[in-house]
């Protein structure tokens, strides 16, 4: 049996958390009385840190605010997280955690009895979706959801979840990083993704990445995938759609039971991978370029394999997604092809997907 920690250790973790909010939150290593700074959030007011003691008061104060709002969806494939959205009983979530359910049941932070609820719509090119409770309870804590355009590298974020059936679950990290682009299958890509050290484990997807104020910053979607040995996961890269993203997608899914607007870039054309002579991907190939579309508008055709792409190499239609996850419609970008043998360059208007 593990003891619970003395009062010796828990100084040693406040001292160690001191040292981290001096990095991350300006710790001044002081206690002393308005040592913090207080800012409003929708569920409340919470210090922003500046002793290691302030620091774990926020922590507490910000999950004891959003975990209400974190939820468990169960379908027959599996178990996943949410966030409640509104009163209505919306509830925000990634499409994979849905998958191809129809109907589902969602656990509620604030008692354990399952209820049930129904799909609103899916969106897989940006992994969300919106499921709603069939008989929303009036105990509902919708969450706060943040600006994540104001989110910077470096900031204390927490995870909450459900990873591997684990109810309620918090981790801690920092943002990694910002406007990553990241594969998440053959031909498709995710872009503008916010990257976080908080532990991102097979059942937080869909769950909260929230700020030190109490706001949904990210629906954490995946976590990276090791190249070398086993394929397992990374520790410490997992990455999260941004909040102003999931706001405008999840609006547009409650009011017109899908995404009218996607804002994603493509070059209208249905396109597959081609191999060389060595059996590796080596180019991506135009089937047929879509009548007035981007592809036809640059004077791509089929039978043409596109090479490079805005200046990255594109060896398959992984890649390609990639760079049109980076980018929106109306770019400008260099796309150089093969054709009957020879290379070429194109200037492509890319449009919307």
């Amino acid at each position: 049996m593990t003891r619970s920690p003395g009062r010796g250790s828990r100084r040693a973790r406040a001292a160690a958390l001191c040292a981290a909010a001096a990095l991350f939150a300006g710790c001044t290593g002081s206690d002393s009385p308005g040592g913090s700074e207080e800012r409003a959030s929708p569920g409340g007011t919470v210090a922003v840190p500046e002793s290691a003691g302030d620091l774990q008061e926020s922590f507490q104060r910000v999950v004891d605010q959003v975990l209400p709002s974190v939820v468990q969806i169960t379908t027959a494939e599996g178990l996943g997280s949410g966030v409640v959205y509104d009163e209505e009983g919306h509830i925000v979530t990634n499409a994979h955690v849905v998958g191809d359910a129809e109907r589902l049941r969602v656990t509620l932070a604030t008692g354990r009895r399952d209820q049930a609820a129904e799909l609103v719509a899916r969106h897989p090119d940006e992994d969300l979706a919106v499921v709603r409770l069939t008989d929303p309870p009036g105990t509902l804590r919708p969450a706060a959801f943040g600006d994540s355009g104001e989110v910077e590298v470096g900031q204390i974020v927490l995870a909450m979840g459900n990873p591997l059936g684990l109810s309620s679950s918090v981790t801690e990290g920092i943002v990694s990083a910002t406007g990553r682009s990241l594969a998440e299958g053959p031909g498709t890509a995710i872009g503008d993704l916010i990257q976080t050290s908080a532990p991102i484990n097979p059942g937080n997807s869909g769950g909260a990445l929230v700020d030190l104020s109490g706001r949904v910053i990210g629906i954490p979607t995946l976590a990276a995938r090791s190249p070398g040995g086993d394929g397992g996961a990374a520790p410490g890269l997992g990455f999260a759609i941004p909040s102003d993203t999931v706001r405008d997608l999840a609006d547009q899914m409650i009011e017109h039971g899908e995404v009218v607007d996607s804002d994603e870039a493509a070059i209208e054309a249905t396109v597959r991978t081609v191999l060389g002579g060595d059996f590796r991907p080596a180019g991506v190939a135009v089937v047929e370029a879509e009548e007035g579309g981007a592809a036809d508008d640059a004077g791509l055709r089929g039978g043409d394999v596109i090479v490079r792409f805005g200046g990255e190499e594109t060896p398959d239609t992984s890649a390609l997604a990639q760079v049109l996850a980076a980018h929106e419609p109306g770019d400008g970008l260099e796309v150089v092809y093969r054709r009957g043998g020879g290379e070429r360059t194109a200037r492509i208007t890319l449009g919307e997907r």
